[in-house]
């Protein structure tokens, strides 16, 4: 199969880009209420951090490595470098201009305050001098920057000042800079008593306090100037699969490291001068085009807890109950109601408590003999892994496959696997080169004399606090083949021999890829034998080149293809000759969107399957994933209903992708107004 030529695709870094614009765009959102409007830019903040940290380090080193590959779309990594920053900078700009120009004013309208140096009353001033000298300047140290003082190691993503001094110190030395480095431990804005600040919620930035009082820090000399700043590093952990030989101990001594990665971003304060904002990117080995200054927190991340510390229900979503599927609504034996036929649960409109319920009631049970599961993002207080430790306490067989690899979730799996492990469990860390990213329980019961297969197959992460966020499929059966496809891929990825066939699972690394496209030649086929030929896929991100070629020959056939994908797409729909029979659209709410839905019309008899995996290289190659197929009926029917349906239909929160690749927000214009998220939350959700 011919590759897609470059003129075809979108680059992966500006379509990164462009969905986190797509996700400011919902703090510029008056619709939306104020307080999760806020969240909004907190959560861009997250994810640029994220894509610096990763996305930006990457191509970072392949200027350093003076490489000359070129992207799929044919950019070298200098013009992606200069495409993306130019891009990073004007988002960073949006973003600071609506906390200062819209969020920040309308939150002070509802008597929600951040109070700025200029602004104090005389009261409030001596408040916050007084905080100052009691709970932070024992804490703060300062280091002068002179030939026995170097620049000090300053830890990602932190906090901290470069102050400018004139004056001589107590040894005569009047090297003219320092810095200020502020513990991690600190709150980064403080909520004033409601006396003193003179509203129900007034909050003071630690930035604004220091500005004011630094000058305590150096005793007999004038501060001319004090910026905060904030450097971002190259946050990949390496780790040597041929020279390693216990993979959790390698990491446990590579983590510390990632605070000291080579920088990839200066933040500073806007009115940090020009000779100080040079100084600090010689420092940092950093370019112009790295350094981003900002009016306002160069952290804007931790006012995520503002909403949570502000009671005002009315500026923030409507709460909800999670369903709970009827059959399992009186806390019944759950392995009788899965004899009874397949169980779907749609996250987060129903509840994430059966699968908790799933495996703590395997624990407790007599019966059960074995529980085995895979583990991605769980959480640093997961119940799961708790009722896997007491079931491994009480002699029953516990396998857990621990993702030791998950990016920023390494540390938390590092200390499940340990406790686990102390109990007499069972724990894989997956397959060196590959990582476990499959959503997959699997428990063993005796019945009658004979065991039983019970699993519980996702698109998500076992993680009851994203199950709240983010939108995902799981599925409870006992059906025969799935649950031995199940048995199969856990002795796989424990033991060693040659990958065996299953019957129902498609997996990667190795049926997935040829599956997914089978399935869009058999359309194409249909297509071209003038018969009615129709694929729909929702998952978060495409990429993958040959996926993206069998899609043009399919539309190029006639088949009508709709993609929902949230993140980045690298397929160009649209263009005439090519894609004309692709739709791409994006869904940004309230919940991260985050199912995986593969459907295609086969001839009248549907083929839906549910996955673990994107259409990405990583996903096919080289990472251990699931798809799964829904084979009940009137289950087949809810996915469509629910999973795809309102998504092809919603013209409040969809992004219409364009042939140039940039994004059209749908309105709703003369028709009634339908948005996807909010019919599922009234149609299931209590």
């Amino acid at each position: 199969m011919n590759l897609p030529s470059p003129d075809t695709l979108i680059n992966r870094e500006l379509g990164i880009l462009a969905f986190h614009r797509r996700v400011l765009a919902q703090a510029d959102d008056p619709e939306v209420p104020l307080l999760e409007r806020l969240k909004f830019l907190c959560i861009v903040s997250s994810n640029m951090d994220e894509f610096f940290e990763v996305r930006m380090a990457g191509l970072k080193e392949q200027l350093r490595a003076n490489s000359t590959q070129r992207s799929d779309d044919g950019l070298t990594p200098r013009q992606q470098y200069r495409a993306v920053a130019d891009m990073a900078h004007a988002l960073v700009d949006k973003q600071y201009e609506l906390l200062n120009r819209d969020v920040i004013p309308a939150l002070a309208k509802r008597d929600i305050h951040f109070f700025r140096r200029t602004h104090w009353t005389e009261t409030q001033a001596a408040w916050i001098r007084d905080y100052f000298l009691r709970e932070l300047m024992p804490v703060l140290t300062p280091v002068g920057l002179d030939p026995s003082h170097p620049f000090p190691l300053v830890l990602n993503k932190s906090l901290n000042f470069a102050v400018e001094l004139s004056g001589r110190d107590a040894f005569g030395r009047n090297s003219g800079a320092a810095v200020v480095q502020a513990p991690r431990a600190l709150p980064r804005f403080i909520r004033m008593p409601e006396e003193i600040a003179g509203c129900e919620y007034g909050f003071v930035f630690l930035s604004s306090i220091l500005h004011a009082h630094v000058g305590e820090l150096f005793a007999g000399m004038t501060v001319e100037g004090c910026y905060q700043f904030r450097v971002t590093r190259n946050s990949d952990l390496f780790v040597d699969d041929e020279e390693t030989k216990n993979l959790r101990q390698a990491l446990q001594g590579e983590l510390p490291q990632r605070h000291f990665g080579a920088a990839v971003r200066l933040e500073v304060a806007d009115n940090c001068s020009e000779s100080m904002a040079a100084f600090l990117l010689e420092q940092f080995e950093l370019e112009r085009d790295d350094l981003y200054q900002v009016n306002g927190p160069v952290n804007l991340v931790r006012l995520m807890q503002v909403p949570d510390w502000v009671d005002r229900p009315e500026l923030k979503y409507t709460p909800f109950t999670p369903a709970l599927p009827a059959r399992l609504a009186n806390k019944e034996d759950i392995f009788a109601q899965i004899k009874k036929g397949d169980i779907l649960l749609h996250h987060p409109f129903e509840s994430f408590q059966p699968v908790i319920h799933f495996i703590e009631q395997a624990a407790a049970d007599p019966n059960v003999v074995a529980i085995r599961q895979t583990v991605y993002r769980t959480g640093t207080d997961s119940k799961l892994m708790m009722a896997l430790i007491r079931a491994a306490q009480s002699g029953k067989e516990v396998t857990v496959v621990v993702e030791l690899m998950a990016r920023f979730d390494e540390e938390a799996n590092i200390n499940w696997a340990a406790k686990l492990e102390e109990v007499g469990a069972h724990v894989i860390y997956g397959v060196v080169g590959y990582k476990t990213h499959a959503k997959l329980a699997l428990v063993i019961r005796r019945e009658d004399g004979e065991l039983k297969r019970y699993a519980h197959l996702g698109t998500g992460n076992y993680h009851a606090r994203t199950a709240r966020m983010y939108t995902d499929f799981g599925l409870m059966t006992c059906d025969e083949a799935i649950t031995a496809d199940a048995n199969s891929l856990f002795t796989q990825i424990t033991g060693l021999g040659k990958a065996g066939k299953l019957k129902r699972l498609w997996q990667a690394p190795f049926t997935l890829h040829s599956e997914v496209l089978a399935a869009i030649q058999r359309e194409t086929d249909l297509a071209t034998a003038g018969k009615p030929a129709a694929i729909v896929a929702k998952m978060n991100s495409l990429l993958e080149p040959q996926v993206i070629a069998a899609l043009y020959a399919a539309s190029q056939a006639g088949v009508k293809i709709d993609l929902i994908v949230r993140g980045v797409c690298a397929l160009r729909p649209g263009i005439a000759g090519l894609s004309d029979n692709i739709r791409v659209r994006s869904i940004v709410g309230r919940f991260l969107e985050h199912t995986r839905i593969f459907y295609f019309k086969n001839e009248g008899d549907e083929l839906v399957y549910l996955s673990s995996a994107d259409w990405m290289d990583r996903n096919f190659f080289r990472r251990i994933e699931t798809g799964f197929p829904v084979l009940n009926p009137k289950l087949k029917k809810r996915v469509i209903a629910e999973g795809l349906k309102p998504y092809l239909r919603d013209n409040v929160q969809a992004w219409e992708m364009q042939s140039d690749g940039s994004y059209r927000c749908k309105k709703p214009g003369r028709a009634k107004p339908y948005q996807a998220q909010g019919v599922l939350l009234e149609l299931i959700s209590r």
